[in-house]
């Protein structure tokens, strides 16, 4: 039985002159089992074909004048790279930087993603949290009045760079550790890798508000102790990106924004007040998402709820010979919140410090519980994270 055939008549047209696209578009309307004969008269347009077709694993064949293509279905060239909306379970480290959804041709080079798998890194909060983050972006110059008047006696300016201080180094730990995760994430999970990119942008915009905070009235940082970086070191060396989902940002970024929130209130100037504001609001998004991402993983893998507990028991061991929050950030929180010099006002400053130490902790347990763990677990993780707040 003759197989059924379609004619391509190219004319003078040549490969050098786009003859593929005509090629290309013919054989892509044939039914399954038709072939493509093909008339032209080129003369290198055999020459031609042939490398083409050897390219793209076509058939061809000459036959009564003619050359004659297919059946072009008999070596398939691409597997699809999951669907645009929804990725895969795991991501084919072939399928490399392709777009979700795209066929993906078959050879391409093998890249290594140790993030790689929906399991691991899946939130499925991910996309709705970029969205929220892309309409939330804020810039420094516009949305803080840098020169509100105030004036502040020299006690509580150094009291307001102390503080500033400690949260640059922090921010810059929470932006070099989703960092270093992103560029072992797999693309294919896009919406992950887009909260992750919007987190270090959001991240390297508070490294610079605190900073310009700092220098506002000439000043330089003040002091970072040796607790404090030993506290931040434990968030570097997390190799495990669940792991570091939960002492990064349920446990830490969730205690920061109740220490933003804080100074929001009690900060001494305009300046600060707003600075703490807008960056509260994108660290609850971090946290949204840490806890989005740990939700999913933990349904997927009830193992993780015993790594989590351990890795949370391994850090406070590690860090038990430390200071903690040094001295002089939990001294400028009191003299912040006391708002004046008097022995009832420094009284009630440590008492509201007291107070946020109390709401961190509280928290932390509310989040935990919410994660799944029982309330003697969660109050036991929440007691054992860092004194450092972070």
């Amino acid at each position: 039985m003759a197989i059924a055939t379609e004619t391509l008549d190219l004319g003078d047209l040549g490969f050098d002159r786009g003859a593929h696209l005509l090629i290309r578009r013919a054989l892509a309307r044939l039914a399954p089992g038709q072939r493509l004969r093909v008339h032209g008269s080129h003369r290198e347009l055999a020459l031609h074909l042939a490398g083409w077709c050897r390219g793209r694993g076509v058939a061809l064949e000459e036959a009564e004048g003619a050359l004659l293509l297919g059946p072009c279905a008999a070596l398939a060239r691409t597997e699809q790279s999951g669907t645009p909306a929804r990725p895969a379970e795991s991501a084919p480290a072939t399928w490399g930087m392709a777009a979700r959804g795209a066929d993906v041709e078959l050879g391409a080079p093998a890249y290594h993603f140790p993030l790689a798998t929906k399991a691991e890194v899946w939130a499925e909060e991910a996309g709705r949290l970029y969205a929220q983050a892309v309409a939330g972006q804020w810039d420094p110059d516009s949305a803080i009045d840098w020169n509100a008047p105030f004036e502040l006696p020299d006690e509580v300016e150094d009291a307001v760079v102390q503080v500033m201080t400690y949260l640059v180094e922090n921010e810059n730990a929470a932006l070099l550790v989703p960092a270093r995760f992103l560029g072992q994430l797999h693309p294919h999970f896009r919406e992950v890798m887009q909260c992750l990119a919007i987190t270090v942008a959001d991240e390297a915009r508070h490294v610079e508000v605190f900073s310009r905070r700092i220098a506002l009235r000439g000043r330089k940082p003040g002091l970072s102790s040796v607790g404090g970086q030993a506290s931040l070191k434990t968030l570097f060396d997390t190799a495990d990106f669940s792991v570091s989902s939960l002492l990064l940002a349920v446990l830490g970024e969730g205690s920061f924004v109740n220490l933003l929130n804080f100074l929001n209130l009690y900060a001494p100037d305009p300046v600060t007040r707003q600075i703490c504001r807008l960056a509260a609001r994108d660290e609850a998004r971090h946290v949204a998402f840490g806890m989005s991402h740990l939700a999913w993983h933990m349904a997927e893998d009830p193992s993780l709820r015993h790594r989590l507990e351990t890795a949370v028991e391994a850090r406070y061991d590690a860090l038990a010979d430390t200071d903690g929050l040094n001295e002089e950030v939990f001294d400028a929180l009191i003299l912040l919140a006391a708002g004046a010099f008097d022995p009832a006002a420094i009284a009630t400053g440590y008492q509201r410090v007291q107070d946020l130490v109390r709401e961190m902790s509280d928290g932390r347990r509310a989040r935990l519980m919410k994660l799944g763990f029982s309330l003697p677990e969660a109050q036991a993780m929440a007691e054992r994270h860092t004194r450092n707040f972070m």
